[in-house]
Parts: structure tokens; sequence; C-alpha cells
């Protein structure tokens, strides 16, 4: 009996402890559901620790937010603690309603601009394209219904916020920036997919009208792993050449190719990177 007692404790004691769930500290997620498309999106949302300044927080939008929000809702909470990191802002990650880091169909539609599948590359899977074209009905959602959502959740400051979005989401980031560049004040355009629909974002890029919109103080970032393929290399480093000149407009355009980095790996640096553009340290904060 007294053994039959002694391994029961044993078996006990050998069970692994109850897990917790590992939570990000002050986030929340909710749906919203695009008025145009009837498309969903799960909503990630860090807050900041510190009050709002006057004006409001600057925010961060991500797109692929499965794949960023926890990298970046880290990086925002570890480079803006007192006393010597940057100011206070929040993140704001656009997801979908799936447990995987990519939902490759849902963004192949949002990120993308209209294209005939028969001229596009054939996917490294050999899957025909899912449906495409719908970047502008998603840049809409994002201006006219998420920001001012996320405005009405906190105090935000409209004139601070900050795009990101990587490789699809990065041509998506330069389409966007090309359409409507005042709607962020800093743009960050990681590992873009220059090479969408005949590189046809170039010839737009070298058409855009500077004198069309205000760009003093703005800044746009390319930033791609130096390992990548040697396309997605070129492609990043002709687009920043082309928007070069826009720093005569009083756009900050630079340029990266992060050493020893490929499409993947990259994507952590982008993201710290981002809190760097988009924010100011202490002393340089009036």
């Amino acid at each position: 009996m007294r053994g039959g007692v002694l391994l029961a404790a044993a078996l006990v004691a050998a069970m692994p402890a109850a897990a917790d769930p590992v939570v990000v500290p002050n986030s929340e997620s909710f749906v919203m559901t695009a008025a145009e498309t009837g498309r969903r999106y799960r909503i990630l949302l860090a807050r900041p620790l510190l009050p709002a300044p006057e004006a409001g927080y600057p925010v961060l939008y991500f797109l692929d937010g499965n794949a960023t929000f926890q990298t970046a809702a880290e990086a925002m909470r570890l480079q803006t603690r007192p006393p010597k990191g940057f100011e206070p802002a929040a993140v704001v990650a656009i997801g979908y309603e799936t447990d995987e880091p990519f939902d490759t169909a849902r963004r192949y539609f949002d990120y993308t601009t209209p294209a005939d599948p028969s001229a596009l590359p054939k996917r490294g899977n050999g899957a025909p394209f899912p449906e495409l074209g719908g970047a502008d009905a998603f840049l809409d959602f994002i201006a006219d219904e998420l920001m001012p959502e996320i405005g009405r959740r906190l105090p935000t400051d409209p004139a601070r916020a900050t795009l990101f979005g990587h490789s699809l989401g990065g041509y998506f980031t330069l389409h966007a920036f090309l359409t409507r560049p005042t709607l962020f004040a800093t743009w960050v355009a990681g590992s873009p997919s220059v090479w969408w629909n005949g590189e046809e974002i170039l010839a737009r890029a070298e058409a855009f009208d500077p004198a069309a919109a205000d760009l003093e103080g703005r800044s746009l970032f390319i930033g791609v792993g130096a390992e990548e393929l040697p396309d997605m290399v070129v492609g990043a480093g002709r687009m920043a050449e082309i928007l070069a000149p826009l720093s005569e407009r009083g756009l900050s355009v630079s340029h990266q190719a992060f050493a020893g980095s490929e499409h993947i790996t990259v994507l952590p640096s982008l993201i710290s990177r981002s809190f760097s553009l988009a924010l100011q340290a202490p002393a340089d904060i009036r």
C-alpha cells in the first residue's frame, strides 16, 4: 500500500505544472468589418504606459499584424522606457482571424493593385493567385474607419502616424505613399515587392508630382535584407533612388540593406528601426 502511495505521489510530482497563458502587457484585440468590402480584420492594440502628450500619442500601424504585433509591442515597450527611451506611442497591428502568422490569400487582395494573373511570375507553390487588387479599398478602410476608431479608443495625434509594411505589405506602403502621401508622417517599406505587375510602381514613382503634396517633415524608409533575392535588393534600391530627389521637397528618404539578413529574418530589424524613424528621443521633444 505504502509503495502505491509513493508511486502516486511521484507521478503527481512529475506532472507539469498548470500553464498560464502568455499575455502581451497593456494590449487588447478586437474585430472590425470594412464598410466597403465587408472584409473582417483582427485589430491588435498596444497602449502606451505613459500619459499622452498634449497633441496625443503618435501611432505606428503595422500590416501583417498576426506576424508583427508581438515583436512591435515589445519593441515599443522597451524603446519608450524612461528616462532614455523614445516618447510614448501606440502600436496598432492589422491582422486576420487566424492563428497563422500570415493569411496569404487575404493579404494578396488587400496589399495589391489590380493585375492580370497570367502576366505575373508563377507562385513558388504552383497554386493559382487568389483574388487580387484590393489595395485602394484597404487603404480607405485604414484611413476612414480604422484610424478614427483608434482615435476613439485613446488620444492620438493624426499628424504623427506611421505605416509599416513588409514584402507585399512593403509594396502596399509605397503604393499608399504615392496615392495619399500626407496620410502618414512616416512610411516604412520593408523588402517591398517592387516586382509586382511588371514593376509598374517604379514608373508611378518616376511620375510622382512632389508639388501636389506637402512633404515637409515626412520620412520614407526602404529597407531590405542584403541576402534576399537579387531582384528584391535591386528593386528596393531602385525605388529609393527614384524617390531620393523628394528630399528637396522636405521628405527624408533613406534606404538600407541589412547585412546578413534575408526576406524573413530582416523583419525584426525593420520593426525595431521603425520606432527610431517615427519617434523623438527625450532631448528632442519640445
